[in-house]
């Protein structure tokens, strides 16, 4: 492997389109509480609107040689952006807007790597690089991770990195992480 790691420009995000629907048929194959909420989300229904809605946006993605094998996806938006709606479906705010200070929160809002490639590093360096560049803004002091049901791995990885469980939304179907 000659893994290589690059912050992509929003309009060379069409380079992660196959990662991030492997993402959605992964988190759907592993849910147990409403699999089917997955049918609808792809990356046309996820990323082009996160790209609009987030005042900052900031793609990493790893390579082996000219594959993309894995990426991770942040942003800096208004906190009132998830006062009701995930992908296609309604739900409750996704956490209490009175314990976030500020505004604007930062998100790691979608984190994938190809099988194959996991439990190689590859994962905590677009974690530390993500987290680096969330910590960049001074004025977010609050940091969100939703985990899909079901994708233990990624709760144990988070967990590990010191996030802490906050609370879970719609009926279980994500766990709400927070930097508390």
């Amino acid at each position: 492997m000659n893994i290589t790691y690059s912050v992509i420009p929003e309009t060379e995000v069409i380079c992660i389109k196959e990662l991030v629907n492997g993402l959605m048929s992964y988190q759907k194959s592993v849910a147990s509480i409403h699999p089917e909420f997955f049918d609808g989300m792809s990356f046309d229904t996820r990323i082009p609107p996160a790209l609009k809605s987030a005042r900052f946006n900031h793609i990493i993605i790893a390579r082996d040689g000219d594959e993309v094998v894995g990426y991770a996806y942040s942003t800096i938006a208004d906190k009132k952006i998830y006062s009701g709606g995930f992908a296609t479906l309604q739900c409750d705010a996704f956490f209490d807007f009175d314990s976030v200070e500020g505004e604007e929160i930062g998100s790691l809002s979608q984190f994938y790597i190809k099988d194959g490639y996991r439990n190689t590093g590859i994962g905590s360096r677009l974690y530390e690089m993500s987290m680096d560049w969330l910590k960049s803004f001074e004025e977010i002091k609050d940091i969100f991770i939703f985990v899909s049901n079901g994708n233990e791995n990624a709760l144990r990885f988070y967990l590990n990195k010191g996030f802490k469980e906050s609370h879970k939304i719609l009926e279980g179907f994500i766990t709400v992480l927070r930097n508390i």
